[in-house]
């Protein structure tokens, strides 16, 4: 085999004119149902391991693969394939490949949000609690980890950034935080916006 063929192999791991002719049958099969008033069919055994092999591969992707619930995000974007599968439109797209990764990478980024919104309950829980500041000589002897470059142990144990940890501040708190000057109008108004944009 040559190196454009192996290349190209490697690249087209999921066959899409095999999958999309199978999602074309499948949804015949799903309108059949739907109009005799009978339950969604089960999807094919290879619609399925598509579904399995897209979300393999994208969780293995650079900005995916070092999550340490990556399982759990393949696990969702199958899911959601599942849930959403009746939804492919033969008649207005022709690339099944591509409307599955998509959906798999959303449900990948809601997982990722919603399990950095339990660590900054965590976070939140660590810093109410830890009022003789222990956490950090617990984390030195327990875990073995030198905690002394850290400005903020907790943040850095359960893996959060400044940018997460703002991200999840109350509003209230975040106008207080305006007032004494510690963050600017743009930050404030960025924060503001973006939250509007997710409540939609």
């Amino acid at each position: 085999m040559s190196k454009k063929k192996k290349k190209q192999s490697a690249n087209h791991y999921v066959d899409n004119v095999r999958f999309f002719k199978e999602m074309c049958e499948w949804k015949k099969l799903v309108i059949e149902a739907s109009e005799m008033d009978e339950p969604r069919p089960p999807i094919t055994e290879y619609i399925g391991s598509c579904f399995v092999e897209i979300a393999e591969r994208l969780s293995h992707r650079p900005n995916f693969m070092n999550y340490e619930y990556r399982e759990e995000m393949v696990g969702d974007g199958i899911e959601n394939c599942l849930m959403y599968a009746h939804n492919f439109n033969p008649d207005k797209s022709k690339n099944p490949f591509s409307y599955f990764t998509q959906i798999i990478y959303y449900a990948f980024l809601r997982r990722i949000q919603k399990e950095k919104k339990q660590m900054y309950v965590k976070y939140k829980l660590i810093e109410e609690i830890d009022k003789e500041h222990l956490f950090p000589r617990w984390v030195e002897d327990e875990e073995g980890v030198d905690t002394t470059e850290s400005s903020n142990v907790a943040a850095d144990y359960l893996k959060l950034t400044n940018a997460d940890i703002d991200k999840f501040i109350p509003k209230k708190e975040k106008l207080k935080r305006l007032k004494n000057g510690g963050i600017t109008l743009d930050a404030f108004l960025e924060d503001d916006k973006s939250e509007d944009s997710t409540d939609k």
